[in-house]
């Protein structure tokens, strides 16, 4: 396998076996969730942050090696570009005061990194997308010197056969071209994950696919790229176009995305596993050695190596995973939606809402899915993304008359949503301080309209008024949001625009 990483090179046998491969994993699913093989609950949870390294003039800093050496820590890892890096937070089980808990572990770790990358004049910054990136920042030679990135943007580049292109039209229009994956890594987001039973796997995927777009309206935090404003949420359209194998001719014909919010509430994990062997062709197709099946006959547990490596090239919102924990396997939701930021206090209320709210909904006796088409769903994603705090939502009506209704997000949440999520997280065992704290955190941004999107684009234009030119104004923008954010305040009390100058004398 390293060998082959290495050399980046595949033909034509390598695919056919890959594909075998896949099937005779898929079969292995089949057959452990049938043996119910599987964990039993532990209600746990995890957490990953992207992160960027910005220097003090607020642009990108290309030193991702250099920081991690420092660092030394295996919490810290490389991401796609040279200006990112990723914190994994250890597994923590859901209950008492876990989110205060996690909250310091996070001001812990990323203190500590700060101040290594100071060492080398940069910082950290938690934010969706850098404002100061520049076309030129995300190029092929940007790319973090690791094999895997390479393998996969030449695979990617190699499937689309052309130029990738970026269009994207918001309050400004951007329309460029990109030669490699790069804009990918302007996309900097938090991962939640949850271990679940196969029983449960459903209800919570599907619960957090009917929740993916009030996450985004409370937590959008990415307005711009390449300094054009552009949606309140610029990632997912931006990380879609820019892993995007089809060219305009499979677009036309509705091939799907492999970035992709899905098209179907689901009845057990393995639907979403079959459907990415169904739809989407291998792009690193590296063969193990186990074979799958043998291991199962012989009371073992496999690793599934071909399945997990290719579900890793299939960008879902919500992702299933499987993985295997001191030799017993289990099933994880791992829900991608949110950006990183503004704060730590913001990503775990951010958090907590999500749990409480997946837990409240998987458990209701006529489940929203049931209630919501999944096309509503999906289109509350897009205008979540689009607009942000100010979205409107389609969401099933109350009471027994039943239907869909539209609705702002800021009331949803408030009025219905909240209330479930604080039962959820009830539900969990976590303590009443927690649940106030976190989620009033998010009943704030809702009363005050205010998230990380906001307080940018309000910035940004104070900015303007005052005569800044647009780079100058991005620039300073992001110098303040970083000041902000390593004070740890929620982003709804921020003061919006830039501080004043001190009088000289």
């Amino acid at each position: 396998m390293g060998e082959k990483v290495v050399a980046g090179r595949f033909d034509l046998s390598d695919r056919q076996r890959y594909r075998d491969k896949l099937r005779r994993c898929l079969t292995g699913l089949e057959r452990l969730l049938a043996e119910q093989r599987f964990d039993r609950p532990q209600n746990l949870m995890g957490l990953e942050i992207e992160l960027n390294l910005v220097g003090a003039d607020g642009m990108p800093r290309m030193l991702n090696g250099e920081v991690l050496e420092r660092i030394a820590s295996r919490d810290f890892q490389t991401e796609l570009a040279m200006f990112n890096l990723e914190v994994n937070i250890a597994p923590h089980r859901l209950g008492g005061r876990v989110f205060d808990r996690l909250a310091e572990e996070l001001r812990t770790s990323l203190a500590y990194a700060d101040r290594k990358a100071g060492e080398v004049d940069a910082g950290i910054v938690m934010i969706g997308i850098l404002p100061t990136l520049d076309r030129d920042d995300l190029v092929s030679s940007n790319l973090s010197d690791v094999d895997r990135y390479t393998l996969l943007n030449d695979q990617i580049v190699a499937a689309r056969g052309e130029d990738f292109v970026l269009d994207i039209d918001g309050v400004e229009r951007l329309t460029c071209t990109s030669k490699s994956i790069a804009p990918e890594a302007a996309c900097t987001s938090v991962q939640l994950h949850l271990q679940v039973t196969p029983g449960r796997f459903a209800d919570v995927w599907n619960a957090a696919q009917a929740v993916a777009g009030v996450q985004i309206a409370v937590g959008a935090n990415s307005p711009f790229l390449f300094g054009r404003e552009l949606w309140c949420e610029s990632r997912p359209p931006l990380f879609q176009q820019s892993t995007d194998t089809r060219p305009p001719e499979l677009q036309a014909q509705g091939v799907r995305p492999r970035t992709w919010f899905g098209e179907r509430w689901i009845s057990s994990a393995y639907d979403l596993f079959e459907e990415n062997l169904r739809y989407f062709p291998a792009l690193l197709p590296i063969c193990d050695e186990e074979d799958p099946l043998e291991v199962l006959d012989q009371g073992g547990v496999p690793s599934l190596a071909e399945l997990v490596l290719h579900n890793g090239t299939v960008y879902r919102w919500n992702r299933p995973v499987y993985g295997i924990a001191d030799g017993v396997p289990h099933l994880r939701v791992e829900n991608r939606v949110l950006p990183a930021g503004p704060t730590i206090t913001d990503v775990i209320a951010n958090a907590a809402f999500y749990y409480g709210l997946v837990r409240a909904l998987a458990e209701e006796p006529r489940p929203v899915w049931t209630r919501l088409p999944f096309e509503a769903a999906a289109a509350n994603f897009d205008a979540a993304c689009r607009y942000g705090i100010d979205a409107r939502m389609v969401w099933p009506r109350r009471g027994r008359h039943g239907g869909t209704v539209e609705i702002d997000a800021v009331t949803l949440v408030r009025d219905e949503l909240l209330p479930l999520a604080d039962a959820g997280l009830a539900g969990w065992g976590v303590e009443p301080a927690d649940r106030e704290l976190y989620l009033g955190v998010i009943e704030e941004r809702c009363r005050r309209r205010a998230n990380g999107a906001s307080w940018q684009a309000a910035t940004f234009h104070r900015a303007l008024e005052a005569g800044l030119s647009r780079d100058a104004a991005l620039a300073a923008t992001t110098r303040r949001y970083g000041e902000l954010m390593h004070l740890g305040e929620p982003v709804h009390t921020w003061p919006v625009g830039l501080p004043e100058p001190v009088p000289l004398g």
